[in-house]
């Protein structure tokens, strides 16, 4: 018996997408499918590691956090019942993990640090490291005075793409219809919040 199914040139899931994709591979794991576990953390750790990063955790913090969601749903792997809403369950859980480690005074000493050091530049003169460092400065000001809820749908969806909006509805428990109309008025406000920086100029 091949517990790994590596002789398989089409995997279960293969062709599948979003929580039909996500059912398959729990499935395929619970079995004891390693291809199918690495499936699942390879496309959701980017998600549950933006998630841990919206409650305020600095880099390793939040690599921490979604390290400990992997050996818990791992442990728990028999017990999730309706497989479809793993993205739900995941995304609470990380959220219930980064506020058991989330120090308050961190988090407005990292968000602009931490995402500007993410952005990296081809321009190597300093003169464009500033203009981009004031500009990244700006933005992040703006979204810091967005509400906690239009932060955490602009990270999903820019995250995720507008292809697993699915997804994103449900970890956040919103209407599939409403998240893109709801995205807009976010984009909207972050818009007025950066003129107001200086981010227009």
């Amino acid at each position: 018996m091949d517990e790994l199914h590596t002789a398989d040139d089409r995997p279960p899931w293969d062709g599948l997408e979003g929580t039909e994709r996500h059912a398959v591979c729990v499935a395929a794991a619970r079995e004891g499918n390693r291809d199918a576990l690495d499936v699942l953390v390879t496309e959701l750790t980017p998600l549950l590691w933006h998630v841990a990063r919206g409650q305020g955790l600095d880099r390793a913090a939040a690599e921490d956090v979604v390290q400990t969601v992997w050996l818990a749903f791992l442990k728990n792997i028999e017990n999730i019942h309706e497989p479809k809403a793993l993205v739900g369950y995941l995304v609470v859980t990380t959220r219930r993990e980064a506020r058991r480690t989330w120090t308050p005074n961190k988090r407005e000493t990292h968000l602009s640090d931490e995402y500007a050091e993410q952005l990296e530049s081809d321009h190597g003169l300093p003169e464009d490291v500033t203009l981009m460092d004031d500009r990244d400065r700006r933005l992040w000001l703006a979204f810091g005075r967005l509400t906690t809820r239009c932060q955490e749908l602009l990270r999903l969806t820019v995250l995720a793409g507008r292809a697993e909006y699915r997804a994103v509805a449900e970890a956040l428990a919103m209407p599939h219809g409403s998240i893109g109309p709801t995205r807009g008025r976010c984009l909207t406000l972050l818009r007025n919040y950066l003129e107001t920086e200086g981010g227009s100029r």
